[in-house]
């Protein structure tokens, strides 16, 4: 199994990996796709419309997490990673100003956003909750139709990839160790006996495996990209104050938060001052997130926090942090998120808030515990503490935004990451419960909750709350 830590970690947009940079993702995908004819079925030239029609949770909370916008910019030939956002939203506005819309490589056509965006509140597609089918249009006549599913974190799959690899686990696990990976491990068992017989840490063995696909510098410069972009993020959030968008009156706190922890100066040493930098940190990024801002995803966009939260902890509150440091917290952490995604799920969608808050703190309590010197079994030990406390959390944003309670989930996931850590650390890595054993339940957990409380919008705190 190797899920690259440029995959877990992908630079993007806000608000959500899964209703907004899946959807924009898939969206330039079909149009790469319909751009060729599909293979020559169809003569791109004659096409005169292009239709989404979203399902499951991708339709109950789309609004709210901007999925049609994604679709449309998508559609336009954008992309999360490099998303200019004064070019897109200029592009919106022509294209609402003149009913058109203009996809690169294929003819202008007649759109309308409330038409040819279709929002179906009925059963979920087959394959997953956020299932969504594009097509392009001769008048009336569909002449081609694609199904795309956007499995979280940015991750999409198309209706026969996603068949593939549900029927193929077996398969596709013995191809991965065939493919020149030096370390392919496929759970934190296999990790852990790799480790061992290798004498390498966790740290070490991800960065053998990204290094058998691209060069040493390659690896370098990527992990400094996303350590730019994360920190990036934290210092937006940090200075920027006011009201987030979408109607719930949801303030910014990080940066009242932070300005008062810099005037107190001494006083910060105080018993909640760690605990209030760990949030200051992460709301910082989920407020920029639901902002629509530039964010990394850690595994996910809802959980996108946590991560970089725990990292600037490191850099400024640790003893001796290090550039090195830094480069062993994001790698192992990406290892447990690679090992989390392929044997469960991070998709609120599919398995509540577990799946990425949860995910996001045993990523972080991993990544921080390898920072500080723990051995693997520590490291194992600290994700495990990590994700079994945030087990059998729901996904229930109100009003499908994700600001309530997304991003005070992130500050809680930072805290519970830390004090997973030093929990590890007293320990010699021994413990009762394996990670394995705990993502297991998690994907038990979520495929027993209901769907109310996944992502729709239709449970829990999203249908309790104030209405005045």
């Amino acid at each position: 199994m190797f899920v690259s830590v440029f995959d877990v970690f992908k630079i993007g947009v806000g608000p959500s990996s899964s209703h907004t940079m899946g959807p924009m993702t898939a969206a330039a995908a079909f149009l790469e796709t319909v751009r060729g004819g599909a293979g020559g079925i169809f003569d791109p030239a004659t096409i005169t419309g292009l239709e989404a029609q979203l399902y499951g949770s991708l339709a109950f909370t789309g609004k709210g997490h901007a999925t049609d916008r994604a679709v449309i910019l998508g559609l336009m030939g954008f992309v999360p990673a490099s998303l200019d956002a004064d070019t897109a939203e200029a592009r919106l506005a022509e294209m609402h100003r003149t009913g058109r819309l203009a996809p690169p490589g294929l003819p202008e056509v007649a759109f309308d956003p409330e038409r040819h965006v279709i929002f179906d509140f009925g059963p979920p597609l087959e394959l997953h909750a956020n299932g969504m089918k594009l097509r392009a249009l001769r008048d009336d006549t569909v002449l081609f139709e694609e199904t795309y599913y956007s499995i979280g974190g940015g991750f999409i799959a198309t209706e026969a990839e996603l068949r593939a690899k549900t029927a193929g686990a077996e398969a596709f696990a013995e191809e991965q160790a065939t493919l020149g990976y030096p370390y392919p491990f496929g759970n934190a068992a296999e990790m852990l006996r790799m480790g061992a017989e290798s004498g390498k840490s966790v740290a070490e063995m991800k960065r053998a495996n990204e290094e058998a696909v691209r060069s040493p510098e390659a690896v370098r410069e990527g992990l400094a990209a996303i350590r730019a972009v994360m920190e990036d993020c934290i210092d937006r959030g940090l200075r920027t104050g006011g009201e987030l968008p979408g109607g719930l009156g949801v303030r910014r706190r990080a940066k009242p938060i932070h300005d008062r922890l810099v005037t107190r100066g001494s006083e910060a040493l105080q018993p909640f001052a760690i605990n209030d930098w760990l949030v200051a940190y992460a709301l910082a990024v989920n407020e920029e997130n639901a902002a629509g801002g530039r964010v990394v995803t850690a595994p996910t966009n809802g959980g996108a926090g946590v991560v970089p939260a725990v990292m600037r902890y490191y850099t400024q509150h640790c003893l001796g942090a290090t550039d090195a440091g830094v480069e062993d917290y994001l790698l192992t952490a990406a290892a447990i998120g690679g090992i989390i995604k392929e044997n469960a799920a991070i998709s609120g969608a599919e398995l509540g808030c577990q799946a990425e808050v949860g995910s996001a703190s045993a990523m972080a309590a991993a990544g921080l515990c390898a920072a500080l010197g723990g051995s693997n079994a520590q490291i194992e030990n600290a994700a495990e503490i990590a994700l079994e406390h945030h087990l059998g959390m729901t996904c229930d944003p109100v009003k499908g935004l994700v600001q309530v309670p997304c991003i005070e989930r992130n500050g809680l996931g930072a805290i519970k990451a830390v004090t997973a850590v030093s929990l590890a650390l007293h320990g010699d890595g021994s413990h009762f419960m394996p990670l394995d054993n705990c993502i297991e339940t998690m994907r038990q957990t979520g495929v027993d909750m209901r769907d109310k409380y996944k992502e729709t919008s239709l449970g829990g705190l999203a249908v309790n709350f104030p209405e005045c």
